[in-house]
């Protein structure tokens, strides 16, 4: 995955969005494996098109099936159809989310949004860490990453950093 060259593509497009997820965590705590990019984008209607123009110049697929699969700048309008979406590109795979459970407005969360850079100096704007616990804390017990809880819960000074009782 070329995190470096998606997170310059979406900044040079001028795509208003926020890390959340995998790769998030991965830059500001813990080296955790992770497949894919999630973009918590602002739902606006010219933030979508700088989106969508972000993902064609990456060569980004997706379809509402598989026998629909096909390159985004073959579907006008795609972005309109549903509220998260999983692509595929070269550089890797991206998600997109133009609404997050547990979240407030994203105007509100980029108000308290980390801003940092990769270690190969690409920046980004990510969920902070209260932002990036209620996230986790919303999904079902089942789906949650306690790992994550965990490490969000020591960053924010809720969990003893001695304390191994399960949360």
């Amino acid at each position: 995955m070329n995190v470096d060259h998606i997170l310059h593509t979406f900044g040079d497009c001028g795509v208003e969005y926020l890390l959340i997820g995998g790769m998030n965590f991965l830059l500001r705590h813990e080296p955790v494996l992770t497949y894919d990019i999630d973009f918590w984008i602002r739902d606006a209607a010219a933030n979508r098109a700088r989106c969508d123009a972000a993902l064609r110049k990456l060569d980004a697929a997706w379809g509402p099936t598989e026998q629909d699969w096909r390159p985004v700048a073959a579907q006008p309008g795609w972005l309109e159809r549903q509220e998260v979406f999983c692509l595929t590109s070269s550089n890797g795979a991206i998600d997109i989310f133009r609404t997050v459970k547990g979240l407030p407005s994203w105007e509100e969360c980029d108000a308290r949004a980390h801003a940092g850079r990769t270690a190969g100096g690409a920046p980004y704007r990510g969920l902070c860490d209260e932002d990036m616990l209620a996230c986790q804390l919303a999904l079902p017990p089942a789906d949650r990453r306690r790992s994550r809880v965990e490490a969000l819960e020591r960053a924010l000074g809720r969990r003893d950093p001695q304390d191994q009782r399960p949360a």
